[in-house]
């Protein structure tokens, strides 16, 4: 359950980074690429508030990546729940306000390593 719950979590902390440089460095280049949906000229005009919510989804990541590092296995629990929450709403969030996709991106694989961690810590209690 332990290496479970860590695997997930540094993935989901690897995503965030990826989101972060993505939003933060390649809004104009790489953005009309992906939301292909969106007019071209809608990214230039956005880089500012895109490099902002970059910078949240870095925090989000390094508050995992953070987690994986606590000794104490209490406090590693309570701040790997934490993010992991953070994510999950964000995704929510995400899914209700733009895309059905960032559900599965997000908040899904979020939930998946909640489910891990608690059994992972259950075990500790018990």
């Amino acid at each position: 359950m332990q290496r479970m719950a860590t695997i997930l979590i540094g993935l989901i902390a690897v995503l965030h980074l990826y989101i972060a440089w993505f939003e933060i460095f390649a809004w104009t280049t790489q953005g009309p690429k992906v939301f292909s949906v969106l007019p071209a000229d809608l990214f230039e005009p956005t880089q500012s508030m895109a490099a902002n919510q970059g910078l949240y989804n870095g925090f989000l990541a390094i508050g995992l990546l953070w987690s994986l590092f606590i000794k104490n296995e209490e406090w590693r629990f309570k701040v790997a729940t934490c993010f992991l929450l953070f994510v999950a709403v964000a995704g929510i969030f995400g899914a209700v306000t733009v895309s059905q996709t960032i559900l599965f991106v997000q908040t899904v694989p979020a939930a998946i390593a909640l489910v891990f961690a608690y059994l992972r810590y259950s075990r500790l209690t018990v």
